[in-house]
């Protein structure tokens, strides 16, 4: 799959752009913090890190909101992976905001903590002082990613104007701010889902088991295949069944949807992405929402 030459030169080029923001960061502000989900991208930004300050360790700190919701698969390669390479990981819970009344928790069948990890979000920056915020968003992934730049202001309130943002030239990036603003950095903006896979492939990253076929309950809703957990609770017309199925994106188990897959090598799932006709964000309910769901988020303080 990258035996041709001109793949693996797309890669590195990519790579060494996303290096050289990674570095940026560490050069214009004076308390980053990388956002890691436990998803693909965020797993690569911290292989990019790695390789940005190496023989050091990463100079910054992993920050994870938790959900609660999450799956158990990913927090267990977080802990191990932290474990590995030496990092600081700071972990905030959507539990203690709801506990202390910053947010209320949506009842329902379809309820979920996914929008409430902004204020959770927020407030962990607010606390920690964090200036900037590197998260592995992608431009290909959904519409309003596209709108961001590398270096994204954020307002005092971590408010996101899509209309009002610095200009990038020469890749030349503008981290001055204001006091309690801050910036969201988004270093690989220009890479696609087909270049993370690839790029884990040629770099040999371990991943999640949930990336790869296997088994799972899961029931259906609106489309959508779900993981069968105690978060979800079934409707009456709702059965759980065990499935073949792997997870294109990972995030709380309440909205993020499986696919079914045979897929059980980092090859088939290049394969298959290539040959997809859905966006891997096609399978997430939170997004379904509203046509602007990721949009509205977003301008609130969202990742």
């Amino acid at each position: 799959m990258l035996t041709k030459q001109y793949n693996i030169n797309h890669l590195r080029e990519l790579e060494s752009e996303s290096i050289f923001v990674i570095r940026e960061v560490a050069a214009q502000f004076e308390n980053p913090a990388l956002l890691f989900s436990g998803g693909k991208d965020s797993i690569v930004l911290v292989h990019l890190s790695r390789k940005a300050f190496f023989p050091a360790k990463i100079p910054f700190p992993l920050l994870h909101i938790d959900t609660g919701h999450n799956f158990p698969e990913t927090l267990i390669y977080r802990d191990n992976m932290v474990n590995t390479i030496g990092a600081k990981l700071i972990v905030r819970y959507v539990q203690d905001s709801i506990n202390n009344g910053r947010v209320i928790e949506e009842k329902g069948f379809n309820a979920s903590r996914n929008k409430l990890q902004t204020i959770t979000l927020l407030d962990a920056l607010e606390e920690l002082k964090i200036d900037a915020a590197i998260g592995g968003g992608r431009r290909d992934e959904e519409k309003a990613r596209a709108k961001e730049r590398f270096f994204s202001h954020r307002d005092e309130f971590g408010q996101w104007d899509p209309k009002n943002q610095r200009p990038e030239l020469w890749n030349i990036f503008n981290g001055k701010k204001h006091k309690g603003e801050h910036f969201r950095v988004f270093p690989i903006s220009n890479w696609t889902e087909m270049d993370i896979w690839q790029y884990i492939m040629l770099e040999n990253i371990q991943m999640p088991s949930l990336y790869f076929s296997h088994e799972r309950k899961v029931f259906l809703r609106e489309g959508m295949m779900l993981a069968a957990s105690d978060f979800l609770p079934l409707k009456p017309t709702e059965n759980a069944e065990k499935r073949t199925i792997r997870f294109r994106t990972i995030g709380d188990m309440t909205c993020t949807g499986a696919i079914e897959s045979h897929a059980n090598s980092l090859e088939e799932i290049i394969l298959e992405v290539a040959a997809s006709r859905v966006t891997e964000r096609g399978s997430r309910a939170d997004d379904k929402r509203s046509e602007a769901a990721m949009e509205d988020r977003k301008k609130e303080g969202y990742f």
